[in-house]
């Protein structure tokens, strides 16, 4: 008998995250061997009157792929893959990978070859852009691992972050889209981080399990030449197979400048030369899922976690469009509560958080313990 905590999950993606509606075509894409959620959503898809389309797919058979292929292959595998996703009005793609640095052998010229045309057009132009999409992992022994947690103990931690009661979630974040939508100059700071810039004209976004699950921040994009300073992330990240420590930027008129991350400064700085974009901003973002206190190397749940921001180089959304192009989106994440150095944000000179607290009486629902209230 299949757990109910699954049902629940396909339920709120289909009913809730993209709303499926008779007649549209959802692709459900699911990268790893989990199957039971995908067999929910078909159903749950249908249920609604929807068309269900199903992709299955494995980290290390793509690493094969992309470890032969050649650019040209590359275009057409693009090719063959957005003239899918046009056809389709959803999109639900879950991540089960048993290994997340499955790619990290894929030759450099190959996973840029990837990355600029396979995923850029079909997911960062196609998908995101004209679909209604939702994206999640999937609990295994994989992810337990990286939480530090038993596999048990995290199945249960998984199914509190992401059937959270989202709609009470975008209520209580109203006050914060408000004051991002409005505000004009941001400082950030933190051990080793004092950071500048203007996020005037550019507008905010709510982010309540609609795209992301689990989800819980509000998004902006700073004015693609007004960053200044230096910011020193305290989360590790996982990019392109990749394990990043330490990562430490450094900002002159929006650009990065000098960028290290212990011994990976290298491969560092070969990511942010992918593009021109890509020593650029196209994310600021603030977290607040009261269930995700600690970083587990998976950058859905760590860039939601409570007392956190992120602050991406490359590509920017549309619906806070700075301007800025690029193959990448590199969502990295800066810890700002006491237990990890603290921190404060300020919005035009007031401070509306300090080490991971809301601070102002507008923003305080959305401290953990009102959250889980």
């Amino acid at each position: 008998m299949r757990d109910s905590r699954i049902d629940q999950l396909a339920r709120n993606l289909v009913q809730y995250s993209i709303d499926v509606q008779p007649g549209e075509n959802i692709l459900i894409e699911m990268i790893g061997e989990e199957i039971e959620l995908v067999k929910a959503l078909v159903e749950e898809v249908s249920n609604r009157g929807g068309r269900p389309f199903v992709e299955l797919s494995h980290r290390a058979v793509t690493r094969s792929l992309l470890k032969h292929a050649s650019k040209e292959q590359i275009e057409l595998w693009a090719e063959l893959d957005l003239a899918k996703m046009q056809k389709m009005h959803g999109y639900i793609g879950i991540r089960a990978s048993d290994n997340v640095n499955e790619l990290k052998d894929v030759p450099e010229q190959q996973m840029k070859w990837y990355e600029s045309i396979h995923l850029k057009k079909v997911h960062m132009e196609q998908r995101v852009n004209h679909t209604k999409w939702v994206i999640l992992r999937y609990p295994n022994a994989s992810m337990a691992q990286l939480a530090g947690m038993s596999t048990e103990a995290f199945e249960d931690f998984y199914f509190n972050v992401c059937n959270l009661d989202y709609a009470k979630m975008e209520v209580a974040m109203e006050a914060l889209y408000q004051r991002m939508s409005n505000a004009d100059q941001v400082r950030i700071t933190a051990p080793g981080t004092e950071l500048s810039f203007s996020i005037k004209g550019i507008g905010a976004k709510k982010c309540s399990g609609h795209r992301n699950i689990p989800d819980g921040e509000v998004y902006s994009a700073p004015i693609r030449d007004s960053v200044e300073g230096t910011i020193h992330y305290n989360t590790p990240t996982v990019y392109g197979g990749t394990t990043f420590q330490n990562v430490k930027l450094t900002f002159e008129k929006g650009k990065i400048v000098h960028a290290e991350a212990g011994d990976q400064t290298e491969k560092l700085n070969q990511i942010l030369d992918t593009d021109e974009g890509s020593r650029y901003i196209g994310e600021f973002a603030i977290g607040f899922n009261p269930y995700i206190l600690h970083p587990m190397n998976d950058i859905l749940f760590d860039e939601k976690i409570a007392g956190s921001l992120h602050f991406t180089p490359g590509q920017c959304y549309k619906t806070c469009d700075n301007g800025n192009n690029s193959a990448i989106h590199w969502d990295l994440v800066l810890i700002q509560r006491a237990d990890y150095g603290g921190g404060e944000i300020y919005f035009d000179g007031e401070l509306i958080r300090k080490d991971g607290q809301f601070v102002t009486p507008d923003l305080q629902a959305l401290n953990p313990e009102q959250l889980k209230a």
